[in-house]
C-alpha cells in the first residue's frame, strides 16, 4: 500500500542526523553553518526561501492544466512530477482498486507506443472485454460448460492480442534517452507519475507524457489484473501488517473513503472491467485536475512554449464534482484484534480533521515530539529506557490528509513484553503531553527539524517537484509550502498542549492489536502502510 507522504508532515520524518544534515545544506545555500549551534540563535532561512520562490514560475493552459517550473541550473538534469488529483478516495463502491489499476495501465502505451499495429490489436481487445462479460454472466448462472468454452476462446484471443504488444516500450524509450527513476504511486489522495531526464530531453518528456494521457490504451488489462491480485496477496492477504492496516482502517474510518484499501478488495479487482478504468479516467483525468511540476535546468519560457504545443492538445472537459467528506463522529473507543503468524504489534489511531484545519501544522509538531529521532519521547521511553518495544512510530495523517483521517501510532513489542505494556506507555506519554507544556528546548528541536526538512527537499529536484505539485493541488498554492514553515515557527507550547488535549480523547480512539496466532511466529518488517 502506498502512503501519501509527500506532504509537509513528512518533512518531520526525514531527519535522523539533524546537525550534520542542516550544516551541509546551510553551507550549500550560503548560510553560515556555525549558526546551527544550539547555544546561538537560529538564523532565519527566510531570505534563502524567498530567493528560491523567486526562481519558481507558474502558468495555466487554456484547458485548465497547471504547470509549476523551478529553475535550478547546477546540473543539466530536470525532474518531472505529473500529479493527478485523484486517488482511491474517488473510487465508486464495489470498484475499489480502480485508481491503482489505472496507474499500472498508464505504462502500457498509447495508439502508437506499445503496439506494432493498433488497428489490428483494437478489435481483439474489444473481443476480450465481450468474452469477460459473457464469462461472468455464465459463472453467475452456474453454466460450467459454457464458462469452459468461453474461457478457451478468451485464452486464444489473449494470445493473438499479445502478438501486437511491444513490451515496456514506454519504459525503454525513457531509459534509452537517459531517463531515470520512472515510476508512479497511488495513494488515497492522488496518483503521481514521475521521472528525471537530461535537460536536453525536455521536449521528449513533453511528447511522451502528453501522449500517455491524450490517447492511452489500456492494453494487457487482464494480464495486469493477475499482477495486481498477486500484489494484493503478497502485501495484504499474506502480510500480517498489511492485513492489520486494512482491518484497522475499516474499523477506524468506517463509511469513510479512506476506510477502503488503496489496492482494492480482491473481489472488486476480479470484477473490474476495462470500461471501469476508462470511466475513472474520463471522470477525473481532466486537464484541470492535473498539476505538473518541472524542476531543474530549464528555461520557463521554453517549458511554457512546449507545454502549450503538447498538453494544449487536451480538450477541456467537465470532471466529476469534488468529494464532500464530512468529519467522522465517534462516541466511544473502538478495538480490533487480528491473529496472525507474526510478532505482536500495537496500534492506536485518533480521528483528526484534514489538511485544511488551522491546526494542521500542530499535529505535525506533535508527531515530531513523539517520534522525531532518537531523542523523541516515545523512542526514548519505549525503546531505550523501558525496552518494551523494538520499534515505535507515529504518522500525523493517515492514510491521506485531504479529508478527516487518523493520527496513527504503533509499536512492535520486544520479546518478553506485552501489548498492554505498550498501551500503558503510550497512555503515559500522551497524558504528559496533555498535562505539561513542552519545554522550549524540545520545541526548538522540532523547529530545527522542520527547517532541515524543508532545506533537504529543496536540495532534491524530485523532492521539490513532488512538494510543489502536492501543495498546489491540495492547498491551492505551492507558496503554502513556505508559508507553513512560518506557521511552525509561530507554534507555542500552549498550542501543542491545546491540540493534544483535544486530539487524544477516548471518543476518537481506535485500538488495533496484532497478536501471534497459535503457530510458530514469523518475523515481520517494520510496516510502511
Amino acid at each position: 500500500m502506498q502512503l501519501d507522504r509527500f506532504s509537509f508532515s513528512s518533512l518531520f520524518r526525514w531527519q535522523r542526523w539533524l546537525a550534520v544534515l542542516l550544516a551541509v545544506v546551510l553551507v550549500w545555500s550560503g548560510i553560515p553553518a556555525v549558526a546551527i549551534a544550539q547555544t546561538r540563535p537560529q538564523p532565519s532561512i527566510q531570505p534563502y526561501l524567498d530567493g528560491v520562490a523567486d526562481r519558481i514560475t507558474e502558468f495555466t493552459l487554456k484547458n485548465g492544466m497547471k504547470f509549476i517550473v523551478m529553475e535550478r541550473h547546477q546540473a543539466p538534469v530536470v525532474s518531472f512530477m505529473t500529479y493527478v488529483n485523484v486517488g482511491a478516495a474517488e473510487e465508486e463502491p464495489g470498484k475499489t482498486g480502480a485508481a491503482h489499476f489505472l496507474e499500472h495501465l498508464a505504462f502500457k502505451g498509447t495508439t502508437r507506443i506499445g503496439t506494432t499495429n493498433y488497428e489490428a490489436e483494437r478489435p481483439l481487445l474489444d473481443r476480450l472485454d465481450e468474452l469477460f462479460e459473457q464469462i461472468q454472466t455464465a459463472k453467475a448462472a452456474g453454466q460450467t460448460e459454457t464458462v469452459a468454452t468461453l474461457q478457451q476462446e478468451f485464452d486464444q484471443v489473449q494470445i493473438e492480442a499479445a502478438k501486437y504488444v511491444k513490451q515496456n516500450e514506454y519504459g525503454q524509450i525513457v531509459e534509452q534517452s537517459g531517463g531515470v527513476g520512472l515510476n508512479a504511486t497511488t495513494s488515497a489522495d492522488a496518483t503521481r507519475y514521475f521521472y528525471s531526464f537530461p535537460a536536453n530531453k525536455l521536449e521528449l518528456w513533453m511528447s511522451l507524457e502528453s501522449e500517455r494521457f491524450l490517447e492511452p490504451v489500456f492494453r494487457e488489462f487482464y494480464e495486469e489484473k493477475d499482477v495486481i491480485l498477486e500484489e494484493r496477496r503478497t502485501r495484504t492477504d499474506n502480510s500480517p501488517i498489511g492485513k492489520m492496516i486494512e482491518v484497522f482502517l475499516e474499523t477506524a474510518l468506517e463509511g469513510h473513503p479512506y476506510g477502503r484499501p488503496v489496492i482494492g478488495y480482491e473481489e472488486d479487482i476480479r470484477n473490474l472491467t476495462r470500461q471501469d478504468i476508462q470511466d475513472l479516467f474520463d471522470a477525473h483525468y481532466t486537464p484541470d485536475n492535473i498539476v505538473v511540476a518541472v524542476v531543474g535546468d530549464v528555461q520557463p519560457n521554453r517549458v511554457k512554449q512546449l507545454a502549450e504545443a503538447y498538453f494544449g492538445r487536451y480538450q477541456a472537459r467537465d470532471r466529476s464534482p469534488a468529494l464532500d467528506v464530512p468529519m467522522l463522529q465517534q462516541n466511544a473507543p473502538k478495538e480490533v484484534t487480528l491473529e496472525f503468524p507474526s510478532e505482536p504489534w500495537y496500534f492506536e489511531g485518533y480521528l483528526r480533521p484534514g489538511i485544511d484545519s488551522p491546526d494542521n501544522a500542530i499535529y505535525d509538531v506533535i508527531s515530531s515530539l513523539l517520534v522525531g529521532g532518537r531523542t523523541s519521547r516515545l523512542y526514548r521511553s519505549l525503546v531505550e529506557q523501558k525496552q518494551i518495544a523494538l520499534n515505535v512510530d507515529f504518522i500525523s495523517n493517515f492514510p491521506g490528509n485531504r479529508f478527516s483521517n487518523v493520527v496513527l501510532m504503533y509499536a512492535l513489542s520486544a520479546p518478553g513484553h506485552t501489548l498492554d505494556e505498550i498501551a500503558d506507555a503510550f497512555a503515559a506519554e500522551i497524558e504528559l503531553l496533555k498535562r505539561e507544556p513542552v519545554s522550549a528546548q524540545e520545541l526548538d528541536r522540532v523547529k530545527t527539524q522542520t527547517r532541515a526538512g524543508v532545506l533537504k527537499a529543496l536540495a532534491s529536484n524530485q523532492g521539490m517537484a513532488s512538494l510543489l505539485a502536492e501543495y498546489e493541488a491540495k492547498t491551492g498554492s505551492w507558496r503554502n509550502l513556505f508559508d507553513d514553515l512560518k506557521t511552525v515557527e509561530a507554534i507555542t507550547a500552549q498550542d501543542v498542549q491545546r491540540v493534544a488535549q483535544d486530539l487524544f480523547q477516548p471518543t476518537k480512539l481506535t485500538i488495533g492489536k496484532l497478536i501471534t496466532a497459535n503457530t510458530s511466529p514469523v518475523s515481520t518488517p517494520t510496516p510502511n502502510p
